[in-house]
């Protein structure tokens, strides 16, 4: 279609699909930008350690609060907004997850994050750590850092994954015990499972 094929009507639907677009932003500019430096950072962290992959992180997260405001739900306070925003990012976590098994992975992916005191114990434990959580499934890797990273209640970790309250307490004792055995495990015994 070239500009003069473009119809008077053709034009009133196009600007009538960009009005509905815009209704879908409900969330005043200052309140989301307030709200945005309050989670993003958060939000990052968690979908980093979840996916192993600081760019796909990146993108997530971009994507997360995308979805957010387009969602146009109604929300009861702070914690649940939130919440929700954790659940965008949980859902599509596992999307690119679903995605990339499918996919051959060219570049490794390295979450090891250099440690602030150099010393080579503490360097070798954070690699340690790092090793161990990329070897946890997703799912074990969500809900560790929501609970220790993000320090959340486990009605929280259920609303933020769609998870059952009551299986939290076991699915996060179950990830808990496989990490406790990676990391006990001798480096060699750790392999890339996820």
């Amino acid at each position: 279609m070239t500009t003069r094929d473009v119809t008077v009507s053709d034009i009133q639907r196009l600007e009538a699909a960009a009005g509905d677009a815009d209704a879908a932003f409900v969330m005043e500019e200052d309140a989301f930008r307030a709200f945005y430096d309050r989670t993003a950072r958060s939000l990052w962290a968690y979908l980093a350690r979840v996916t192993g992959d600081r760019h796909l992180a990146d993108d997530l997260v971009q994507e997360s609060y995308y979805r957010f405001l387009r969602a146009d739900s109604p929300y009861e306070s702070e914690s649940h907004r939130r919440n929700a925003l954790f659940r965008i990012g949980t859902n599509l976590a596992r999307d690119a997850h679903r995605r990339s098994r499918t996919r051959p992975q060219t570049v490794p992916q390295d979450m090891d994050v250099p440690a602030r005191d150099h010393s080579a114990a503490r360097v070798e434990g954070a690699t340690d750590l790092a090793r161990a959580m990329r070897s946890l499934k997703t799912r074990e890797r969500a809900l560790l850092w929501l609970a220790y990273g993000e320090g959340s209640s486990h009605q929280e970790i259920a609303q933020s994954m769609g998870l059952a309250p009551g299986s939290v307490k076991m699915l996060l004792f179950r990830a808990r015990r496989r990490l406790a055995a990676l990391l006990t495990a001798k480096p060699g015994e750790i392999g890339g499972r996820s």
